[in-house]
């Protein structure tokens, strides 16, 4: 019996046989093309472009009709990528000036793309580099087996087997889904990768980032994956395959009920209601919240408008995707401005900007928009003016100055100005609030709730900026601590303020989704949560099993716990006595 580890998502446990289909990135040649062959091996190229575009399109066409909405999203994704002059235009020129072959000509400018993707601080974007990995793939792989029929195709017949592969496209999940395959495993991706986020949405076991540990998995291995804890578990014994199975129905028991609990209230066992929003990033995002009954949209990231596109959207375009949303909803939807990094030379962010040393200190989210006006300017009316549509908010991320909230609040006061003049309808009252990831904000929160509607705690990155961890660096991010003293005195120290200032406050990070910390998060007063949709009734379950009274005195004596023993002793206590 061996036991392997990488991220787990999707939840779930699954056992089966392991089906291995080895995609390993195809060895790339490099060499000289003579001058007098050059225009064919442009042809080539050009032709692998024509080739896969054609292809990806009738992936497209054949997507199931059952199949999560994002999917299509997701292809279209790849799509614009595909089409981006750095991978369909760039290599040619390399190809002429250079007489360097096809396949060498787009790995380059591939790995230049992949670079700056790999310098953006926000962990969703740099995730973005899979992707660009995963449409150059196909390209080379039209490129090696040119003239030969290659149709990407997943194998059929994996009834309940198990998966394991370097990489999966979303396109690949939803294929290998509905030939009732009951996981897979990646040697590479992360847990915010497209193909994760659709893992979570079909509640498929995964574990992805094995990193090069599937070498270890035979094909037709019995195995058992545990997405819930990243565990994967080769050739198991009976004892151990007895307890997953058992586990599995306890499962299944958990998921019937969770369902049955769609229209229930989230009221804890004392009589306190607590409010539950989900947290979207693409309008087809409102099915799944609607499903689960959640009481809004605590956080709508906008930032995949801005992806893989020469220029950022117009105001138009993004009117019509937020009216999208809140008409679909007609519950509130919480609006997050841009909050994309350092470098947006490829996606429609900040053009032409250089690459900065350390994005996590640079120009980002709402410092981008302020040295951009002409980037800020027209998302801001766009959401203004969406707000005669609906219940919305506006929400803007990493604030730490007093100063930058300041011209953010007068930017909105005059757009305002603006739309009364162009005979544009909105809601004058529409609420701004903003959200608390850097610890200066955290610290003086008494400050920002007096200019602001309401908090929003972005536990993502303020344990980051807390600890100085990179949460998706393999080697420190198991010091990724939500657990940690401090980080828990700046959620609380947040909550006091908004509660003083006689204002909300949410939560939106990861951290709100996570049941391990729901009960802690009561006692330390959070009252509204906003989470993925999948996480809804889970969460749900738990506050309706929770006494205020009960884990506010436990809460206390956490916070007064000085050993991380002791403390996460406490916290494990307090998830095992229900009310």
């Amino acid at each position: 019996m061996l036991t392997l580890h990488g991220a787990g998502v999707g939840g779930g446990v699954a056992i089966g046989n392991a089906f291995v289909l080895f995609r390993d990135t195809p060895e790339v040649p490099n060499y000289v093309v003579p001058e007098a062959q050059l225009d064919a091996e442009v042809e080539r190229f050009q032709a692998a472009i024509r080739v896969t575009r054609t292809k990806m399109r009738k992936i497209r066409k054949d997507i199931p009709p059952d199949a999560p909405s994002e999917i299509t999203s997701f292809l279209d994704a790849h799509m614009l990528m595909l089409n981006d002059p750095v991978l369909s235009e760039d290599p040619i020129q390399t190809i002429r000036t250079e007489g360097l072959n096809a396949e060498s000509a787009l790995q380059r400018h591939a790995d230049s793309l992949t670079e700056v993707f790999e310098t953006m601080e926000d962990a969703y974007l740099r995730s973005k580099k899979t992707d660009i990995a995963q449409v150059v793939s196909r390209i080379q792989n039209e490129l090696l087996t040119f003239g030969e029929e290659y149709d990407g195709r997943v194998p059929d017949g994996l009834d309940g087997q198990i998966v394991v592969t370097n990489d999966l496209t979303p396109s690949d999940a939803v294929a290998l889904r509905h030939q009732k395959m009951s996981a897979f495993i990646t040697n590479l991706g992360g847990p915010i990768s497209h193909t994760a986020i659709l893992a979570r949405s079909l509640r498929i076991p995964t574990i992805v980032g094995l990193h090069g540990a599937i070498r270890y998995i035979r094909h037709r291995d019995p195995l058992i994956v545990d997405g819930h804890n990243g565990v994967i578990i080769v050739d198991p014994d009976k004892s151990t395959l007895k307890a997953y199975r058992d586990r599995q129905l306890q499962e299944q028991r958990l998921q019937t009920e969770l369902v049955s609990l769609t229209s229930a209230a989230a009221v804890t066992s004392d009589g306190e209601r607590i409010s539950l929003f989900a947290n979207i990033e693409l309008p087809e995002d409102i099915g799944a919240t609607k499903a689960v009954d959640a009481g809004g949209v605590g956080l709508y990231r906008t930032e995949y408008m801005y992806m893989n596109r020469a220029e950022p959207p117009g105001e138009e375009e993004q009117l019509a995707a937020y009216v999208r949303v809140v008409s679909g909803l007609q519950r509130p939807i919480t609006i997050r401005t841009l909050d994309l990094g350092a470098d947006k030379q490829v996606d429609g962010g900040r053009p032409g900007g250089h690459v900065t040393i350390n994005p996590a200190l640079g120009l980002r989210a709402v410092r981008l928009c302020l040295s951009n006006p002409a980037l800020f300017r027209p998302q801001l009316r766009a959401i203004l003016r969406a707000s005669a549509h609906g219940p919305i908010e506006i929400m803007i991320p990493m604030v730490s100055s007093l100063d930058e909230l300041d011209q953010v609040l007068d930017l909105i006061e005059e757009i305002k100005r603006e739309l009364t003049r162009d005979g544009h309808e909105f809601n004058e009252n529409v609420p701004v609030g903003g959200m608390i990831e850097v610890p200066a904000a955290a610290i003086a929160a008494d400050l920002f709730a007096r200019k602001l509607d309401f908090l929003s705690i972005g536990t993502n990155d303020l344990i980051q900026y807390t600890l100085a961890i990179d949460r998706v660096d393999d080697e420190v991010n198991y010091l990724y601590d939500p657990l940690h003293p401090s980080v828990l005195r700046l959620i609380q120290r947040v909550i006091e303020a908004g509660t003083n200032a006689e204002i909300p406050v949410s939560m939106c990070g990861e951290m709100a989704g996570d049941v391990r910390y729901t009960r802690l998060l009561l006692g330390l007063g959070l009252r509204i949560f906003s989470m993925d949709p999948t996480r809804v009734l889970e969460v749900k379950k738990t506050i309706r099993n929770s006494s205020i009274e009960s884990v506010t005195t436990q809460t206390c004596a956490i916070l007064a716990a000085t050993d991380s023993t002791e403390l996460r002793d406490l916290v494990e206590r307090m998830n095992r006595n229900e009310s």
